[in-house]
C-alpha cells in the first residue's frame, strides 16, 4: 500500500496495490471525467504524475498512442485510467482543471 496526494487540493488517502488511479480520484471524492469506461480511447483523465512514477505501473501502448494525440501532453503526463499502484512509494498526482469536474 502507498500513499496517493491529489494536487491542487492537497487531498492524501491510501493507494492499494493493483488499485486504478482513476478509481483512486473518484473514491476521493474528486472530480475527473472519464467518457469511455477506462479503455484509454478519450484521454479526458489525462493527469500529470508529478512524484512517484516508480511507484505506479508503466505506460501501455493504448495509453502512449491516446497521450500522442492529445494537446498539453508533458513528460509527466498519463491516463489515470490506465495507471495502477505497485504499492512500492508515495504517489502525486495533479489533476487538470480543464478536464478535471
Amino acid at each position: 500500500m502507498s500513499t496517493l496526494t491529489l494536487m491542487p487540493s492537497g487531498k492524501t488517502l491510501d493507494f492499494p496495490e493493483g488499485q486504478s488511479l482513476l478509481q483512486a480520484i473518484l473514491d476521493a471524492g474528486e472530480a475527473l471525467v472519464s467518457q469511455c469506461g477506462g479503455q484509454a480511447r478519450c484521454g479526458a483523465c489525462h493527469v500529470f504524475v508529478t512524484a512517484g512514477r516508480k511507484g505506479v505501473s508503466k505506460l501501455t501502448p493504448a495509453e502512449n498512442a491516446k497521450l500522442d494525440s492529445l494537446v498539453g501532453v508533458g513528460s509527466k503526463s498519463r491516463l489515470a485510467c490506465q495507471i495502477r499502484s505497485l504499492g512500492t512509494e508515495p504517489v502525486t498526482v495533479e489533476l487538470l482543471g480543464a478536464l478535471s469536474g
